[in-house]
């Protein structure tokens, strides 16, 4: 009896089940194109649920019922979403075909005009660097990611945009650096601190191309670069590194002066994750590079922590803030011992031990109405200390106080209004600059007008005033102006004007100080830089085949007059030595060209991106009328081509980067008397020297498993020697090998 009654409750206990089994929903996903399966496409059907294609691109969702919504996701392709009503014990083919897409042409950027806006949509040129392309390339310092870019360089510190600057010893700035849409440059020398970025915490960096005043104001003459932090996903997501490497042997053996290998290690991480409505993001950096210079190592830590808060009450509305906080303890290289034997060898005159920290505090509230109106308030507080133990009559502190409201209200349809006001308050007490405090107001406003669908133009004016110690300058209007127009599927013509304006830096006007040989003297009469950009483009994409890209071809020309440059001369009551004058007017014209490429063969993936950019960077000066004279600092040639592959489990990236020779330099270091005073045997070091020159950098990679990859660089493999402003040789072959995980 026993066992009849176990019968009957299982099979009671079978129907029970079976009355819960629902239907079936299968099928295969293939190209649109070529017709071939696509294997790894997700197929989400619900909240945490989901499953991918075989490597024939079939899938198969089993026990649901009722009407089911299935998304299809893949790397290169459109998603594509697809609504079934199924009942129990059915099933149900579901074939779907995804159409590649030209995923640059889609990339969303902010900077160009403060609104998320796709790429192909704008007026002016704009490149996106991904966080991908920092880990692929184990870069951890923002200058040589720049370098890494045709058009763009940066001289020790200085950054340059098609040729917009030279170098200027470290003082002021043509190029905004931007953190998150945020002012991010030192309020006594107006320079970019580089070491203080967040790489760490990256969503991507947009740098705009051309003068870009009338939305950011002072010292976006020649440019922007937006870093832009990632923010928290419903996935929690922690990511880190620990790398190690060591410097190579210089090409010249009489330069080798180290007994000892030459290390430099790099750790960092970053944990992005959702608490309810809350999101958090913390990030930190730490490294140590002993150099491959003497008297030129660094110790460098960094952390970020960024909070934004979603309202329960009133839809669309956040706030938070962003916390960043970093100190550094470097030797700055400065002028070389010698040409022979210590190219490599800091000068002990020059070199001086220097320790720097800051903290930085950003409030911001961000209100969103009804897709048709946004408010932005973004503060930002930010203090350095800068302290030179062996040198403290060239300490500084610096505080700021940057303020700005934003409104953005789609009046009609085809008419969009942006507009706004700014304040940056600035206070610096050195000795090196004197005690000095500033103030900047500006107010902007800019409309886009769609009359067509596939026509956009954008006109916008700013207002700007600047103050130093209660000395009042002029009102300064500045105007831009643009149009894209969608000629086609893929393709998309632009035009844009704009002008700049720039207030010289508090270094540029009053530094004063003695580093060697070298005497820095003051110009408080220093005269503020103005000028405009115009500039013609195309951007093309393209699908042939498995292959999609997009191409893009620029034509640009930029007047500047009164530009800052630093001259060597004898000054009245001052002396010998470097002074910030203006005597530069500046005619830049060239062409810049871009591609990027990717496709997908059997198991292997490939990408490509590469460029060229040609300037000619004339100064236009009237003391230089009857012949043609470079403007200082600059290159007529750069190229870039990157390619990256994917096969199984490893990697390969590879990344060739060309530059022509240096135009012009300083007189001063052309002429043998001042050369030997200032960096003995570099004129003839420069004659024999200053050539183009192409580095290569490898990376191969390994995917351990899910969460970690080995990856090992090889950078400069060709040991190319090559020099960027006179005196700073830059680095021989270096090695590194990085271990890279992500939970």
């Amino acid at each position: 009896m026993r066992y009849y009654l176990t019968a009957i409750l299982l099979l009671f206990s079978c129907s029970l089940i079976a009355s819960d089994i629902g239907g079936t929903i299968k099928g295969k996903v293939i190209d649109n194109n070529s017709g071939e399966p696509l294997s790894g496409v997700y197929v989400i059907y619900g909240k945490n649920l989901g499953t991918t294609t075989d490597e024939d691109g079939n899938y198969l969702i089993g026990d649901v019922s009722g009407r089911i919504k299935i998304t299809f996701q893949f790397i290169g392709y459109k998603t594509a979403t697809k609504e079934v009503t199924i009942d129990e014990d059915e099933t149900v083919n579901l074939d779907i075909s995804l159409e590649m897409r030209i995923s640059e042409i889609d990339q969303v950027v902010i900077s160009a005009n403060r609104i998320e806006q796709k790429i192909a949509n704008l007026s002016v040129s704009v490149d996106i660097i991904n966080k991908s392309f920092l880990s692929a390339n184990h870069i951890t310092d923002a200058q040589e990611l720049l370098n890494k870019n045709p058009g763009i360089e940066v001289l020790d510190g200085q950054a340059s945009i098609r040729g917009g600057s030279g170098y200027a010893y470290g003082a002021g700035s043509r190029v905004l650096a931007l953190i998150d849409g945020l002012p991010f440059l030192s309020a006594d020398a107006g320079n970019i601190k580089w070491q203080f970025l967040p790489l760490e915490n990256l969503s991507q960096i947009e740098i705009i191309k051309g003068a870009s005043s009338v939305l950011y104001g002072s010292s976006a003459l020649n440019g922007v670069i937006n870093f832009r932090t990632a923010d928290a996903t419903n996935t929690p997501v922690t990511q880190s590194y620990i790398e190690i490497g060591i410097f190579g042997r210089p090409k010249n053996k009489d330069w080798i002066w180290w007994d000892t290998p030459r290390i430099f290690t790099n750790t960092s991480f970053s944990h992005l994750r959702k608490f309810g409505k809350t999101d958090i993001g913390i990030s930190g950096h730490l490294m140590t590079d002993e150099g491959y210079r003497r008297l030129n190592g660094e110790n460098l830590g960094r952390v970020t922590l960024k909070l934004k808060h979603f309202s329960n009450k009133i839809e669309g509305l956040n706030y938070g803030a962003n916390i960043s906080s970093g100190m550094t303890h470097k030797t700055d290289f400065i002028l070389w011992e010698n040409a022979v034997t210590g190219a490599l060898k800091q000068s002990e005159l020059t070199a001086a031990e220097f320790r720097g920290n800051f903290i930085s505090v950003n409030p911001f509230i961000s209100l969103r109405k009804n897709d048709r109106q946004r408010h932005d308030l973004k503060i930002r507080f930010h203090s350095a200390r800068n302290r030179l133990p062996e040198n403290k009559e060239n300490n500084s502190d610096a505080v700021s106080v940057y303020s700005e409201y934003q409104l953005w209200y789609r009046l009609f349809e085809f008419l969009d209004l942006t507009a706004g006001f700014s304040e940056n308050y600035s206070k610096v007490k050195s000795n090196f600059f004197g005690d000095h405090y500033g103030l900047n107001l500006a107010g902007f406003t800019q409309f886009e007008i769609r009359p067509l669908s596939r026509l956009k133009a954008v006109a916008g004016l700013r207002l700007e005033h600047f103050s130093l110690d209660g000395i009042s300058d002029k009102l300064v209007p500045i105007l831009r102006a643009g149009l894209n127009w969608q000629a086609a599927d893929y393709t998309f013509l632009r035009a844009s004007f704009g002008q700049g304006y720039r207030f010289p830096s508090i270094a540029e006007k009053f530094a004063s100080t003695t580093l060697g040989s070298i005497k820095i003297i003051p110009n408080p009469d220093i005269l503020a830089e103005e000028g405009w950009n115009t500039e013609i483009g195309v951007k093309q994409g393209f699908l042939l085949g498995k292959i999609a890209g997009q191409a893009d071809l620029s034509l640009f020309l930029m007047q500047n007059s009164n530009l800052i440059e630093f001259y060597f001369a004898s000054y009245p009551d001052e002396g010998i030595g470097f002074r910030a004058d203006n005597m530069e007017e500046a005619r830049i014209y060239g062409t810049e060209f871009e591609f990027a490429l990717e496709s997908q063969f059997n198991e292997i993936t490939i990408s490509a991106a590469g460029g060229y950019a040609y300037i000619h960077p004339r100064d236009v000066s009237t003391n230089y009328q009857d012949s043609l004279v470079y403007l200082k600092y600059r290159r007529k040639h750069s190229g870039k081509l990157y390619i990256n592959s994917h096969w199984k489990k490893f990697d390969l990236g590879l990344n060739i980067n060309i530059r022509s020779k240096i135009l012009n330099i300083d007189d001063v270091f052309l002429r043998p008397v001042t050369s030997e005073q200032f960096l003995p045997g570099f004129s003839d070091y420069w004659q024999n020297n200053n050539k183009g020159y192409i580095t290569i950098d490898a990376i191969p990679g390994y995917r351990i498993n899910d969460r970690f990859t080995l990856s090992f660089a090889a950078k400069n493999l060709t040991n190319t020697e090559y020099m960027g402003r006179p005196g700073d040789i830059q680095p021989q072959r270096n090695f590194s090998l990085r271990l890279s995980g992500k939970f």
